[in-house]
């Protein structure tokens, strides 16, 4: 799971520190990308990882790239680097975001789908889904699946929960608005068994050194990541979602 690229001399969507923590360097994207391909493994989008991509098998090769936001970084950095390396990849996109500073136009999310990327949808406003009701959850799935839709005049299959915040009232409403998968911030790798409407990621961070991320394409010591993403859990889950972010960038900061 990816978010932004920083690109040398163009400025941050936000300059938050919670929100630097996600954004890769173009430098070390393509260090991870040219790993894949030379390394001899296959980049899929969603849809490709839910069909041949699991029925291969743990013992393949096989890793699904996604994005999320909709950042205009993933048509001017990320799809230069993917073309090259044959790699593809779902970018889920926050409706509300199209047409800001520092994210894609409709226009250019047309182009990014005309290229032969899988486009996703990521909420209409990034809101976090396990604070609404059932009208707001229908507006940040159902409605926002309905624009993407109108956008790219093709289907949109799959959602990303903003923050990882998903229940089963989530599940519910994408599966009734006709998503074949939702995917979620739980760190551990899909296989065939995986119910595609909880699909787990694993976030690549600004310091996420390419050892480490070779680490996580084969899924090795994933236990210390699981272990943060609990005690995060856990905090999410006593404090509730305001608080949790209050905290954290104060700690951050």
């Amino acid at each position: 799971m990816y978010h932004e690229l920083e690109i040398p001399g163009r400025p941050l969507c936000h300059s938050e520190a919670g929100y630097s923590r996600y954004v890769v360097r173009d430098a070390s994207f393509r260090s991870q990308i040219r790993w894949l391909r030379d390394a001899g493994w296959r980049g899929f989008n969603v849809s490709e990882a839910l069909g041949s991509g699991l029925q291969n098998g743990a013992d393949t090769k096989n890793v699904a790239v996604t994005f999320d936001d909709g950042c205009e970084s993933d048509l001017i950095a990320a799809v230069p680097t993917l073309k090259e390396a044959g790699c593809n990849a779902t970018f889920y996109v926050t409706v509300s975001y199209l047409g800001q500073r520092g994210y894609m136009s409709a226009a250019q999310l047309r182009e990014l789908s005309a290229l032969g990327f899988e486009i996703g949808c990521h909420s209409m406003t990034h809101a976090y889904l396990t604070d609404l009701d059932e009208r707001g959850l229908r507006r940040e799935i159902e409605e926002a699946k309905t624009q993407l839709e109108e956008i790219v005049g093709k289907a949109v299959e799959h959602f990303s929960c903003p923050g990882g915040r998903c229940d089963a009232r989530v599940i519910e409403i994408a599966r009734r608005a006709g998503y074949t998968s939702v995917a979620n911030s739980g760190v551990h790798p899909n296989t065939p068994e995986t119910d595609p409407l909880n699909l787990g990621r694993i976030a690549i961070l600004r310091q996420t050194e390419l050892r480490a991320f070779q680490a996580i394409c084969r899924a090795e010591n994933l236990w210390r990541l699981q272990l943060r993403e609990r005690l995060r859990t856990a905090a999410k889950q006593v404090l509730g979602n305001s608080l949790y972010d209050r905290g954290r960038a104060l700690l951050l900061r």
